[in-house]
């Protein structure tokens, strides 16, 4: 295994990172044990869950994976060897069972407070804000458009108030930012800056895969010179690129076949920049999975690469790729491709 440290901490942090929003839907609990003791024992030390998983989010599974992972760090004593990160659940129809509050006071500390007991820990290493409050650019919307409906006042300040006085309390030791725009990352940083004693966001859970490299676009650039670390979550995008879908393939128990809603990687584009990669890996004689997690594993912006996997032997083939470095040849072909069809899945 490969490691780094948090930006501006001493924290270190595996660069493969256990992703676990599957776990209580698609997993069992003992699937999620299982992978829990895999990772760990490959030398992965860093788990992201949020109280919003599993997906497709529903009231009557509700922090189920927290949960799971609450009950293996009671059986097993790990706590201590894991850097854990969850995330408050943001607005939304398909969140208003959770609570319809938004990032405020009460709101944050309610979801903390609740994340904490369904964890069985008394902190959280990092306690991210799960997407924007206002409305924006994230989840497959390729650019801005203004919403007249949408009446947010900037609060950046308060929320950056709450999170402090919880660091105090000692019950979250650093904080990041998910599916931010270079704007909105930009105004939490700016808040740390100017007001020296609230928080400083460290890393950005942002999308990033061979078939979405809008982060290049403007996040990298602050990631790079505000050490911002970037999360990369969706690395195989929805597993569209490990190639299991090609062919109209629905393979049973996948996350697209189960779920058909879940198709922002399927589109005509997509799939034909997926062929292109996957003609690509076979040539250099790598699976087309871990040839996308190894492009992903060497960008410099990245802190962490968040995989996900239904079964240990995905599990293995996804934390394997810290092993490979693609060659300069590779990487010119991947940009080849990547010029024919930029970003066809935001």
């Amino acid at each position: 295994m490969k490691y780094t440290k948090l930006p501006h901490t001493e924290i270190e942090v595996s660069k493969i990172c256990l992703g676990t929003m599957t776990w209580g839907n698609q997993n069992s609990e003992k699937e999620g044990f299982d992978q829990m003791n895999y990772a760990l024992e490959q030398g992965v030390n860093f788990f992201d869950t949020a109280e919003l998983y599993p997906v497709p989010a529903h009231k009557d599974r509700y922090a189920h994976t927290e949960k799971i992972i609450g009950n293996w760090f009671k059986e097993t004593g790990n706590r201590d060897k894991v850097i854990l990160g969850t995330k408050i659940a943001g607005n939304g129809d398909y969140t208003k069972f959770i609570r319809s509050t938004g990032f405020s006071k009460d709101a944050i500390i309610e979801a903390v407070e609740g994340s904490l007991t369904r964890l069985k820990t008394d902190y959280l290493d990092l306690y991210q804000l799960h997407w924007p409050e206002r409305t924006t650019n994230y989840f497959g919307k390729r650019e801005y458009v203004p919403d007249v409906t949408d009446h947010w006042q900037d609060n950046i300040h308060q929320v950056l108030e709450t999170l402090r006085d919880l660091v105090q309390e000692g019950k979250i030791r650093q904080i990041g930012i998910s599916n931010e725009t270079p704007w909105g990352t930009m105004r939490f940083l700016e808040e740390s800056k100017v007001h020296a004693s609230l928080p400083r966001a460290i890393t950005i859970q942002n999308p990033y895969s061979l078939l979405n490299r809008q982060f290049e676009i403007g996040n990298s650039e602050i990631s790079l010179r505000e050490k911002i670390g970037l999360l990369a979550y969706s690395p195989l995008g929805f597993g569209v690129l490990s190639g299991k879908y090609l062919g109209d393939k629905k393979p049973e128990g996948a996350r697209i076949t189960l779920f058909p809603n879940y198709n922002r990687y399927l589109g005509e584009t997509a799939i034909a920049a997926t062929e292109m990669y996957s003609n690509l890996a076979q040539e250099h004689n790598m699976s087309l999975a871990q040839m996308a997690l190894a492009f992903v594993n060497s960008r410099p912006f990245l802190t962490s690469n968040i995989i996900g996997a239904t079964n240990l032997e995905q599990l293995k083939e996804n934390i394997n790729s810290i092993d490979i470095d693609l060659s300069d040849e590779i990487l010119e072909g991947i940009n080849a491709i990547h010029s024919k069809i930029p970003n066809p899945a935001p």
